[in-house]
């Protein structure tokens, strides 16, 4: 498999790629992991003392979550926005969208907070309409709003006519932008029918991850419509040319090609990426050109984008830059966004199913790396927290890194701060915020279904513990950090719906037992809704 890849010519041929590879010591590692697995199976009894603490950690989970929406419902029920230090609401149009309730509305239903959904519930169906004047984000209103929508109508039995007609008519509203001489969409939506925003440069990652949306919205609906304008999308998308797999993080909504001058899997470029499994994965692994391209798209991100840190050995995922001038260079940076990569690479090794559950002879040589690169990657996410003052990540990371051209370590910036003393992730001044964000937890809950280690479990439960002793607000509410490095660190106006919604989501099934949405009956959206597999026939 790697003389495979590494065989193949660099696209740019003065780039000088890591080339990384898995070590004979992290082979050996998985080989105890699986073990250990199987073992666990074969001999497995009930521990009821260690059942008894993880059903308290995850009872303080969901207590977290109520003080979160008693906070909200309190001083905003109904805004998009909360700002906790403030008390205040702001709506992304003039009457709101429901934006908040929609996005946190599931995990208030699998959390059981009855009485709190049918709050959220009975708001949306009988005081939210989309038909308003204004622009909102298609991406963001389709992940958070019409994903929430999709997932608190299916788990709520899929009976509930009121939710699924608001999901019908905002997907119906939002679907115009899709009207567009290739398909590309713009990267807002005019909900009232008068008028389409602009069409030109769109995000990579923002028109390819409204697929499990709109694909499960055709599904439920029967109209193909709304599958036949995102699949246009995805086949633009395969027919334009790439990087070894890799695209660049924006695409011309005019021509259909990308363009841009940066490579990454953080923003604007994450989510392309995590929908290409998960595309293939809702449908039952019926259309394999979704697994195709998402193949091809790893194994550029281990050729050119994988490196390991001198002094930690810290495996990140880092940029490529310059690409206009046509001899990119390797960034050392990973925003916390990429954090998801982890989880995904598990996910896509084993197609959710646990280690203990299968044949070890029936893991490929690609399933076998792809679940190294997930723990070695999410173990460098978890140093971003644990190596922080706070216990807390920062927005984005740099890290230590070895130039491969000199073979020298590239100076740090004035403001760069190394954490810890002698460590490899460099901070800069710009980048020391947290805004609750739950990429780690995901990758952190897939891994613990998948491997079975109980690492990830505690290790989950140390961030949680640091977002209840600093972003937990005296007056209710939870807020985002200014700055991750400072004890006690202040805070900033705004609790984002992501913190419910995905956050909190992530960390209750984290200390709930398997059969809590297993992986092999649901796939999470990027905004942690998670929706059923299906089958188009």
């Amino acid at each position: 498999l790697v003389a495979t890849r590494l065989a193949r010519p660099l696209v740019w041929p003065e780039y000088v790629s890591p080339q990384w590879q898995v070590t004979l010591e992290q082979q050996h590692e998985l080989n105890q992991v699986i073990r250990q697995a199987l073992v666990t199976r074969l001999g497995k009894e009930s521990n009821t003392k260690e059942e008894g603490l993880w059903n308290s950690r995850r009872q303080k989970v969901k207590d977290a979550t109520k003080y979160a929406w008693d906070a909200y419902s309190r001083d905003v029920f109904g805004s998009d926005e909360y700002h906790p230090i403030s008390h205040t609401g702001t709506n992304h149009t003039s009457n709101g969208i429901g934006y908040f309730v929609a996005d946190v509305l599931d995990t208030l239903l699998l959390m059981g907070l009855v009485k709190e959904y049918n709050q959220g519930r009975d708001f949306l169906v009988h005081h939210v309409s989309f038909d308003q004047r204004g622009t909102v984000s298609l991406f963001e209103t389709t992940i958070r709003v019409l994903g929430g929508l999709l997932s608190a109508f299916h788990w709520s039995g899929e009976s509930d006519q009121g939710i699924l007609d608001l999901a019908v008519e905002l997907g119906s509203r939002l679907a115009k932008s899709f009207n567009t001489s290739t398909g590309i969409p713009p990267e807002t939506a005019i909900l009232r029918s008068d008028g389409m925003a602009y069409a030109y440069m769109s995000s990579t990652a923002e028109v390819a991850t409204l697929q499990l949306e709109f694909r499960y919205l055709s599904k439920l609906t029967g109209n193909k419509k709304f599958r036949e304008q995102v699949d246009k999308i995805m086949q633009v998308i395969f027919k334009a040319n790439k990087f070894d797999g890799l695209v660049p993080i924006y695409i011309n909504a005019m021509t259909g090609n990308f363009t841009g001058d940066e490579i990454r899997l953080g923003s604007r470029g994450d989510s392309y990426y995590e929908y290409l499994l998960k595309q293939w994965l809702q449908t039952k692994q019926s259309e394999p050109v979704f697994r195709e391209k998402y193949d091809e798209a790893m194994d550029g991100v281990k050729k050119y984008l994988v490196d390991v840190t001198p002094n930690q050995r810290l495996t990140i995922v880092g940029e490529l830059v310059g690409l206009l001038g046509g001899r990119p260079k390797f960034k050392p940076k990973m925003d916390h966004l990429v954090c998801f990569l982890g989880g995904n690479l598990a996910l896509g090794a084993t197609r959710g199913k646990s280690l203990a559950e299968i044949s070890p002879l029936s893991l490929s040589a690609r399933d076998r790396e792809d679940l190294i690169l997930a723990r070695e990657l999410t173990e460098t996410c978890v140093h971003m927290y644990l190596d922080m003052p706070t216990g807390l990540a920062p927005e984005i990371a740099h890290f230590r890194h070895l130039d491969r051209i000199s073979n020298t370590q590239p100076p740090f910036s004035a403001g760069d701060q190394i954490l810890p003393p002698g460590g490899d992730i460099l901070v800069s001044q710009l980048d020391r915020h947290n805004l609750l964000r739950p990429e780690t937890i995901e990758s952190l809950l897939i891994l613990w279904r998948i491997t079975g280690e109980a690492k990830w479990r505690e290790y989950g439960w140390r961030i949680f513990e640091s977002f209840e002793k600093w972003a937990r607000l005296e007056s209710g509410g939870y807020a985002s950090l200014a700055d991750v490095t400072v004890v006690p660190p202040t805070h900033q106006d705004k609790m984002e719906t992501f913190f419910v919604s995905e956050t909190l989501k992530y960390f209750y099934l984290l200390f709930s037992g398997a059969d809590k949405v297993p992986l092999t009956q649901y796939v999470f959206n990027t905004e942690a809704h998670p929706l059923p597999f299906f089958s188009w026939n």
